[in-house]
């Protein structure tokens, strides 16, 4: 399967060396907005504990290398380690539900549609019969797919800007000058617009900049490009 990329237009104050603001269209803000879904097990598994910021990955490595026998009967580590997210997984974060075993669930032949289990034959609750009768789960985005809806979270229709901080909003010139007017730029001499990529990579960039640093548009297409051109002498 070929790497999926988006185009983005970066509106660049070149004296500042600071991104703008960027012209983006849904695919993009989908992404952004999909990152508030993600639970942390998830966050720290996609940008490994060493690039965390804090101590948050120790607790992940300590339970990661927590032998089985320490852990309470009919726990997984999996449940916290690779924890399931009912969003649809965008194509510029790797699919972490591979790592992921997915469990059978059970109900109970008497009472159907009131518990379910996951270990097959726990009495249940109410009458104490085995809980054998497989159960299958259905996705909240089951639903969608086969339908008219375009999925994600915005609508395709607009053009959206997203700021360096990324605060997102519907494209406008009123919007654009507001900015312009508020970032106090007088040269428009130094302003240059420049289209760029934007894949896999630069979306785990822009997933770990949007938890530390309020200039993640910034951080990610000019201080990390910056950084990669520099030769190291030999």
């Amino acid at each position: 399967m070929a790497e999926t990329k988006l185009s983005l237009k970066l509106l660049i104050d070149k004296k500042a060396k600071k991104v703008l603001f960027a012209e983006a269209g849904k695919e993009f803000v989908d992404f952004l907005f999909y990152l508030l879904s993600l639970p942390a097990g998830t966050i720290i598994s996609l940008l490994k504990s060493d690039n965390m910021v804090g101590c948050i990955g120790n607790l992940y490595d300590s339970l990661e290398n927590l032998n089985e026998a320490y852990l309470q009967p009919n726990e997984h580590k999996n449940l916290l380690l690779k924890p399931y997210t009912p969003v649809v997984v965008p194509l510029l974060l790797p699919d972490t539900s591979k790592d992921r075993e997915e469990k059978q669930l059970y109900g109970c032949s008497n009472h159907p549609y009131i518990y379910v289990t996951d270990h097959r034959n726990n009495s249940c609750p109410q009458c104490k019969h085995p809980m054998s009768n497989k159960v299958t789960f259905v996705s909240s985005n089951s639903h969608k797919q086969g339908s008219a809806s375009e999925g994600g979270v915005v609508k395709g229709l607009a053009t959206y800007m997203v700021k360096d901080d990324l605060s997102v909003t519907p494209m406008s010139m009123i919007s654009g000058i507001s900015l312009l007017n508020n970032c106090n730029v007088k040269d428009f001499s130094a302003l240059e617009e420049r289209m760029v990529e934007f894949s896999i990579d630069e979306g785990l960039e822009m997933l770990k900049a949007s938890l530390h640093s309020n200039t993640a548009l910034t951080d990610v297409f000019i201080v990390k490009k910056e950084v990669k051109e520099v030769k190291i002498d030999e």
